[in-house]
């Protein structure tokens, strides 16, 4: 009998396969969720100084500093949000962390005193803490095992446009500047986050069978295991993993590079090249501009490499443009805004390479009854190194501008042999390999198909 050849490939198919896009089949609501909150994301960013400035009688100094003291305030809060992951799992978390924030938004509608934009923010940021934290994993129960590097690109490039499209809106909104239309934006900023909320809550993995906590999953499916035979953990046994303590002193090398466009670049440029701060915005469309475009390509290529080596490149490719900002300072005028351009294109280029590999190893490396509060430390350099980094930095480049990128080059170098040898073991000590989850997902296929 002969065999009946197979069917051409859709144009949609098509497109996924040419842009490295994943299947997005059973996905809708994950996908939706994520294009709200990041356009919320992109509304609140430029809005909330401004916000409390025009509708509170305080100063532009006193609120900045309440804003920075609430940020500061919720810093330790990824090690009490880890535990919480490991019992509910991501999916309850991140609606948790959305409509938290939701409760910071309305909470800025009525405040009026120092005390309560402290308090508020640090209500927001703690949700968005709890958001960041479910995020990956549940990223990684998105791709079920397989498509991990395009998911995980998908998602970055898709919160890009989210967020440039918020910040635009953002942008219209302050241009009205009355205090009615203001709030009104605010009143929209919460409205999106909770929805948001709502749809990553009500996606379900697969069918009926309900993700509130994959690790109770597991166990549920599990046999019956004794006190003594669970598996230890706690933070302890985290501080005791190298391995993953290594990765995370990577990325707080990457942490410290993302804040080169919002910390440096301005005062750098029309302070010490003597260029308009025009060019940053130049620089910062060309960079979500390269984001939204090249991050899924990027995904496709990365998802066939070992995510040490692409993470190495990565390294290498922002000393480079490092040590390349740095050198404009040498050069005349007219080559110093094309100098500007090329190391933009490689700043952005070490940025979309390394995004999904840390991501998936911050993830996969992480015992599951334990991912929380693995994530947990991971968070942390986020939150510490983007505490640190404005000061640091800033500093730097009043000692010298050619101080900041001496240190930027020098921990994206000496990051590198922290990378080498993560990958000689297996990426976790627990069970959720990529064969496991497969096997997991092959298991529960026949309890139902997937929904949005």
């Amino acid at each position: 009998m002969m065999s009946q050849p197979s069917p051409a490939p859709t144009t949609w198919r098509r497109i996924q396969t040419t842009w490295g896009l994943p299947d997005l089949t059973g996905k809708g609501r994950f996908v939706t969720a994520n294009l709200i909150d990041s356009l919320g994301n992109g509304l609140v960013m430029a809005f909330t100084i401004v916000f409390f400035v025009k509708t509170t009688p305080l100063s532009l100094v006193a609120v900045g500093a309440a804003l920075t003291t609430g940020r500061l305030l919720a810093l330790p809060m990824p090690p009490f949000v880890g535990p919480l992951l490991d019992k509910y799992g991501p999916r309850a978390v991140i609606a948790a962390g959305n409509w938290i924030s939701v409760a910071g938004f309305v909470g800025f509608l009525f405040s009026h005193a120092i005390w309560q934009i402290v308090l508020w923010q640090f209500v927001v940021q703690l949700g968005s803490t709890a958001f960041w934290m479910g995020s990956s994993p549940l990223t990684v129960l998105v791709a079920q095992g397989t498509e991990r590097a395009r998911w995980f690109g998908f998602v970055r490039a898709l919160r890009n446009v989210g967020v440039g499209f918020g910040g635009a809106a953002s942008a219209v909104a302050l241009s009205i500047g009355t205090v009615a239309g203001l709030r009104a934006v605010m009143v929209a900023n919460a409205v999106t986050f909770a929805i948001a909320g709502w749809l990553f809550l009500t996606w379900r993995p697969m069918g009926d069978a309900s993700e509130t906590a994959a690790p109770a999953e597991a166990k549920r499916a599990a046999p019956a295991e004794s006190p003594e035979e669970q598996p230890p953990g706690g933070y302890r046994t985290v501080l005791r993993d190298t391995r993953y303590l290594r990765l995370v002193a990577v990325n707080l090398s990457f942490v410290f590079a993302s804040m080169v466009i919002t910390v440096l670049l301005a005062v750098y440029a029309a302070d010490n090249l003597g260029i308009g701060a025009w060019i940053v915005g130049v620089l910062v469309v060309l960079n979500t501009v390269m984001v939204a475009l090249l991050q899924t390509l990027a995904s496709r290529w990365i998802e066939t490499r070992s995510p040490v080596r692409v993470l190495v490149l990565a390294l290498l490719v922002n000393a480079a443009a490092f040590v390349l900002f740095g050198s404009l300072l040498a050069l005349p005028g007219w080559a110093v805004i094309a100098g500007l351009l090329i190391a933009m294109i490689l700043y952005t280029v070490a940025e979309i390479l390394s995004s999904p590999p840390t991501s998936e190893l911050s993830v996969m490396m992480a015992p599951e009854h334990l991912r929380g509060r693995y994530l947990a430390v991971y968070q942390l350099s986020w939150s510490i190194g983007g505490a640190l980094a404005p000061v640091l930095l800033t500093s730097l480049l009043d000692g010298g501008a050619l101080l900041p990128w001496v240190f930027l080059t020098a921990i994206s170098l000496l990051a590198v042999p922290l990378v080498l040898g993560l990958d000689r073991q297996p990426m976790t000590a627990g069970v959720s390999t990529p064969a496991a989850d497969e096997a997991r997902i092959e298991q529960q296929q026949f309890d139902g198909e997937p929904a949005d």
